[in-house]
């Protein structure tokens, strides 16, 4: 049970965000060297930190330059009684978008997970390799079938901010595709409006979006995760918010730095 919540969670607040398919422009929103760090409260509480590092030298994967990509999560205050120091990470074409490898090492209480995954877009096949406790050798190795240029967990969160949302309005669904943890999934996210919100690193007006979620045990309400991006160049993940059956959880931005547009 617990693993399910977990997964659950990780999925719909974090995958949503960033799996479409067909409506990415050039990236003109981030680059190399930026740093993006995001308070998540559960309730009254600060209960863990996230932070986004796109490495500031470009990396070289099957000969194709890729942007190397960080999520580093840990828990706070309280919380660190559940302890949790999570790293993602995804090697993201720099020119077409996709990933050509993810991993992520999970460190949580007593739980590890140390997985590596290749991803052949033109054979369609992503290969899953699983690592020992101490991340030293390979105890298992799976393929799986996905559709061309699928979306990983991180790299999705990037390619979010390529959408021109400018696009847009209000009512329109961005349908999108990506594998995560052996499976493919296929979300709707709804363009709301715009609206202005204060953050921690200042004013901006934002695109709010919210992805359909079929009814569950984890949320709350008909559409209980909501997402705000901010509308300048940038296109930062600025605020998510999630109605859950018990409290609710926000993320929220607390720094920025080697933004892309200043």
């Amino acid at each position: 049970m617990k693993k399910r919540f977990k997964k659950s969670v990780i999925v719909s607040i974090f995958f949503l965000l960033g799996w479409y398919s067909g409506f990415a422009q050039k990236n003109t929103a981030f680059q190399k060297g930026e740093e993006l760090l995001f308070k998540v409260s559960y309730g009254f509480f600060d209960a863990a930190e996230a932070r986004m590092v796109v490495n500031p030298e470009i990396s070289t994967i099957n000969n194709i330059p890729s942007y190397k990509i960080d999520v580093f999560g840990q828990t706070l205050g309280v919380f660190k009684l559940f302890y949790v120091n999570d790293n993602w990470g995804s090697y993201l074409d720099t020119t077409k978008l996709i990933p050509h490898q993810s991993y992520r090492h999970i460190e949580e209480g007593r739980y590890r997970k140390h997985e590596k995954i290749s991803f052949d877009h033109k054979k369609k096949n992503a290969h899953v390799r699983l690592y020992d406790r101490d991340n030293q050798n390979v105890i298992d190795t799976k393929d799986y079938k996905i559709p061309s240029e699928v979306q990983d967990i991180v790299s999705g969160f990037y390619y979010l901010r390529t959408i021109d949302f400018k696009k847009y309005k209000p009512g329109d669904t961005i349908h999108l595709v990506g594998f995560f943890d052996k499976e493919i999934y296929n979300v709707k996210l709804i363009f709301k409006k715009k609206e202005w919100i204060e953050t921690n690193i200042g004013k901006f007006e934002s695109y709010v979006l919210v992805p359909e979620i079929p009814k569950n045990k984890l949320f709350r309400g008909d559409q209980p995760v909501t997402v705000w991006v901010s509308g300048d160049k940038n296109k930062i993940p600025l605020r998510i918010k999630a109605k859950l059956m018990i409290g609710s959880l926000d993320m929220e931005i607390m720094e920025a730095k080697n933004l892309r547009n200043n």
